[in-house]
């Protein structure tokens, strides 16, 4: 079982690689050592967008799948089948599959993984909570969610670190509007979290997505000011992905974490719990519309 004495997740055994039906189109990255230069904006016609809203909607229709499937005794490799086969079935390909050599269609984080936990032979327990991460890539355009489940019955602690992420998630997204800064969104979130003593995660932040899964835009989780001052503008599409932690930060508003030998598992260093939450929407002339709804 890939669980140390203490409790703690360690690494488990990986299956083989899924295959995808050669007739989906893959993104340009899979199975380079990185993307191509996107040189393209972050704001979107109508079309496009129409585009963006058809793959999130399939990734958001996958992450419920694999959700109604969270019970103790799954494994996270038998979740990221879920995942696979529905992306495919729809004739989108998963997008972290062979992105940057990552060997799986979805990310399982569970309890102190903040984010980029690799499928595996890992075993849910009664009382954990795990994030689903799940990138569609249909059409051109990539939409990208997650979410955090908690696996039967949990301690209060653990609910209630689900529902105030799910919480700060909203509350950044309520910020967005045309002519404000795009670091108003991170003073959102952070506030919100430090009624509570969260921290929250500063390197891994929501970006700009649609045509690259990963475009130049960074969205922070906290109050970066004055830095990342960008005007948000109609048209333009990101996401919003806080990651908070429920054990002591580092210092205040942040937290110390740690990565695994391979290269993507980022945990935290206490090993406490982490939750989050992501959608990516679009800017519209009165505020924001989430285009990863089922």
């Amino acid at each position: 079982m890939p669980w140390d004495s203490s409790g703690h997740l360690i690494p488990g055994v990986l299956s083989a690689r899924r295959t995808v039906p050669a007739n989906i189109p893959r993104p340009e990255y899979v199975d380079r050592p990185a993307p191509a230069r996107y040189d393209g904006g972050d704001v979107y016609d109508a079309e496009e967008i129409a585009r963006i809203r058809a793959a999130g909607r399939i990734a958001a229709q996958a992450v419920e799948a694999v959700g109604a499937a969270i019970r103790p005794g799954v494994t996270t490799d038998e979740l990221d089948a879920i995942a696979h086969d529905f992306v495919t079935s729809h004739g989108a390909y998963p997008s972290t599959l062979g992105y940057r050599g990552f060997p799986k269609s979805s990310c399982t984080s569970v309890n102190e993984v903040v984010c980029h936990g690799i499928p595996d032979d890992t075993m849910l327990r009664e009382g954990d909570l795990v994030n689903i991460d799940i990138t569609a890539y249909k059409d051109g355009m990539h939409g990208d969610l997650n979410a955090t489940f908690v696996v039967g019955e949990a301690p209060q602690d653990t609910i209630d670190l689900v529902e105030r992420t799910r919480e700060a998630m909203l509350r950044g997204i309520k910020v967005v509007a045309p002519g404000r800064r795009i670091n108003l969104i991170g003073r959102a979130i952070e506030s919100y979290a430090k009624r509570f003593g969260y921290g929250v995660v500063r390197e891994f932040t929501g970006h700009g997505v649609g045509r690259a899964f990963h475009t130049g835009l960074i969205v922070p989780h906290y109050d970066a000011a004055p830095q990342h001052d960008e005007e948000i503008v109609p048209g333009m599409v990101f996401t919003i992905e806080p990651m908070l932690t429920i054990g002591t930060p580092e210092a205040p508003g942040t937290t110390a974490w740690d990565e695994w030998t391979d290269g993507w598992t980022i945990v935290t260093r206490d090993r406490r719990r982490t939750a989050q939450f992501e959608h990516t929407l679009v800017v519209t002339e009165s505020g924001a519309d989430i285009l990863t709804l089922p």
